[in-house]
């Protein structure tokens, strides 16, 4: 009876862990994209996504791509912002009937075009439920600096004027991250 007792309770145990192990996403799909030093390994990180793509492959494809573009936004975005309001109220002349009226309508526009050399794909999901696939991709910046002195391209004084300034830049992006809701 005892050891029938103690093998309902060891494999209790066993089901509960595994059910917390399969729990849910990485904690990476739920951070976003953004600046981190995890490890003391100063990167930024991009997470792009898609649902409904059914070609598997293609779906691979578009969501690295989103991150690359979510991790391009971090270095440099145009953003034009409009919106239009009216609103109007118009009594007749016995003051008893009115009418009244209103539109609002706001524009976003946002462009992102910058190079990058090094952000690779470190991790990927697919949530069986949803259908949705994630990437998560990563710009190591001592890899950036390392990509930038060997680049042709570049003339030794915009490669030197880089290498000198990325600590000091990387530093002002964290702290502009920290700003966001939520911080780091």
């Amino acid at each position: 009876m005892i050891k029938r007792l103690l093998f309902s309770i060891g494999m209790c145990a066993v089901l509960l862990l595994g059910l917390s192990a399969c729990g849910g996403p990485p904690k990476w799909v739920e951070e976003g994209s953004g600046v981190m030093n995890k490890d003391d390994s100063k990167s930024i990180y991009g997470v792009g996504s898609v649902v409904g793509v059914k070609n598997e492959p293609l779906a691979w494809e578009t969501a690295e791509n989103r991150a690359r573009a979510e991790l391009a936004k971090t270095f440099r975005t145009y953003t034009a912002y409009l919106m239009q309001d009216y609103a109007a109220s118009t009594t007749a002349g016995n003051f008893t009937k009115s009418t009244e009226e209103q539109n609002v309508e706001r524009a976003v526009k946002t462009f992102s075009a910058v190079t990058l050399n090094g952000v690779r794909p470190i991790d990927r999901y697919k949530d069986e439920e949803s259908a949705t696939y994630y990437v998560l991709t990563k710009l190591s910046f001592e890899e950036m600096k390392e990509a930038l002195q060997q680049a042709q391209e570049l003339d030794a004084e915009v490669r030197e004027f880089v290498r000198k300034n990325a600590d000091r830049a990387f530093k002002k992006l964290e702290q502009e991250e920290a700003k966001r809701p939520g911080g780091l």
